[in-house]
């Protein structure tokens, strides 16, 4: 037996966890520590480590780890295909300063799916089977997974929980959707319950939750451990502690449009590089600025994505955000987008991802 960790409290405790989604050139040390300057998630996933035939480990994703300053247990994950280099690469990471080593099979960007790795997997159910096995034998931590529903058919769930039953998981995140859903409606809520009652260990749930009601609901109807927020918390880090309040019926607490814009700069600041142009720093931000975008009114991403300086930047923030009204920050409907076709902005959004962003090095 293990010897127990912060985390295993959290997994096998009375009360919901929060969870930061990996988030492919977004969940760095920088970012992981302003989060939780707003109440912050109780586990935080880096980005994944892409694992190959002769890779080795990304130094800055390693740096990362070792800054970490949250206090908090951090779960690194890998995406690959190779099984000597997973368990390779996953005797290395479990030496730092990691609570778990978790596996990605939901990546549904094209260019790592067709290489066999991330949501590409679900397709090769035998393949799946061996890579646990191998890496359930190789780790002497906590072990865990973070899949997708299937490849091209929730059905395909049927298939894989079967395989995550024999492996002695420590825990499985279920996004439920399809590989081929990408980020589009429905989320299939109803197989999440299915994984809660059919596995022994614990189920957390992904995918769209977007405001503390919703997360309370998403609970009740999966029975999950915890929940993984995403694309939510880049544009509201205050929604850990709005589930918190919700969950213990204490009223949410919403931020106002100064408050947001007070945010706004102190990302900035984490994302600033030394001597970068403010060109290049303005085209950083704006990766953030997709999925903050998706709460407010339209013209506020249509300028912003325009900046190229940072006074044009806090000059449009200004504009739209200096105000005391307490703002919900939730995505705006599809078709509310005015003078722009339904999904436009979205689509545009997709730069930042759960850790199944598309990278061109792959």
């Amino acid at each position: 037996m293990h010897p127990p960790t912060q985390l295993d409290g959290l997994l096998h405790g009375a009360t919901p966890f929060l969870a930061l989604a990996p988030m492919q050139d977004v969940t760095d040390g920088a970012f992981c520590t302003l989060i939780h300057q707003y109440g912050g998630a109780d586990v935080y996933w880096t980005e994944y480590f892409r694992v190959q035939e002769d890779s080795v480990p990304e130094k800055r994703i390693i740096e990362h780890l070792r800054q970490n300053t949250t206090g908090r247990p951090v779960i690194a994950q890998m995406i690959g295909n190779d099984i000597p280099a997973l368990v390779r690469t996953a005797k290395v990471l479990q030496r730092l300063p990691v609570a778990a080593i978790d596996l990605n099979l939901g990546c549904p960007a094209p260019v790592v799916y067709r290489k066999r790795a991330g949501g590409g997997l679900l397709r090769e159910v035998e393949q799946v089977d061996a890579i646990l096995g191998a890496l359930r034998d190789a780790i002497d931590i906590r072990f865990t997974v973070k899949t997708r529903l299937g490849f091209a058919s929730v059905e395909e769930f049927d298939r894989l929980l079967p395989i995550f039953a024999t492996h002695a998981l420590d825990a499985l995140t279920v996004h439920a959707r399809t590989v081929k859903q990408m980020y589009t409606l429905p989320v299939h809520y109803e197989r999440i319950r299915q994984a809660s009652a059919a596995l022994r260990c614990p189920v957390i749930a992904n995918g769209h939750v977007c405001s503390a009601a919703q997360a309370q609901d998403v609970l009740t109807r999966t029975n999950a451990r915890g929940l993984m927020i995403g694309r939510a918390a880049i544009r509201s880090p205050w929604i850990f502690n709005q589930i918190r309040q919700q969950l213990r019926g204490a009223p949410v607490t919403l931020p106002t449009g100064r408050d947001l814009w007070r945010y706004i700069r102190a990302l900035w600041d984490s994302q600033a590089g030394a001597n970068r142009p403010e060109k290049v720093q303005c085209a950083r931000m704006k990766k953030f600025m997709n999925y903050l975008g998706e709460g407010l009114p339209a013209p506020f991403l249509y300028r912003i994505r325009r900046a190229e300086t940072a006074a044009e930047f806090n000059r449009i923030c200004e504009d739209f955000l200096d105000h005391d009204q307490p703002m919900a920050l939730e995505p705006l409907e599809e078709g509310a987008w005015t003078g722009r076709p339904a999904g436009d902005v979205m689509s545009q959004g997709r730069a930042v991802r759960d850790s199944s962003s598309a990278i061109s090095d792959w």
